[in-house]
């Protein structure tokens, strides 16, 4: 199968959240665990699955595109899920690790635009 250049793009992003995801995950376990409180290693933890579960969404958002590479809407999700995944994920990681509590202000943002792009895939996929 050939991949478009929008799909090849958004599956490269993809598969380096994944590296990093495990990465970030062996960090909190072996790095964390020995510094931090359970309860901020939870909430690491949260920043982990969140990324995680969102970057295999963002596996599958790349190969619709490939199927549908006139879609605005898939390429709009994708990046919605990337930049939501960021400000949820990260917000939790630097909250953690800096111990900075008002980081979690924001997390509430990346996981509205989480909530928004997984509409959107919906929406795309319903209507397009």
């Amino acid at each position: 199968m050939t991949l478009n250049n929008n799909s090849k793009k958004f599956l490269a992003i993809a598969s380096f959240m994944m590296a990093l995801s495990i990465a970030l995950g062996a960090f909190g376990a072996h790095g964390l665990k020995s510094i931090v409180t359970d309860s901020m290693l939870k909430i690491y933890n949260t920043g982990i699955q969140y990324q995680f579960y969102n970057t295999l969404g963002l596996f599958i958002v790349a190969f619709l595109i490939n199927f549908k590479p006139d879609s605005k809407k898939l390429r709009l999700s994708a990046w919605l899920i990337i930049i939501g995944m960021i400000i949820f994920s990260f917000s939790l990681y630097a909250l953690v690790v800096l111990n900075l509590p008002i980081l979690g202000a924001i997390t509430p943002i990346g996981g509205t635009l989480l909530i928004i792009a997984w509409l959107v895939v919906t929406y795309s996929l319903l209507k397009e």
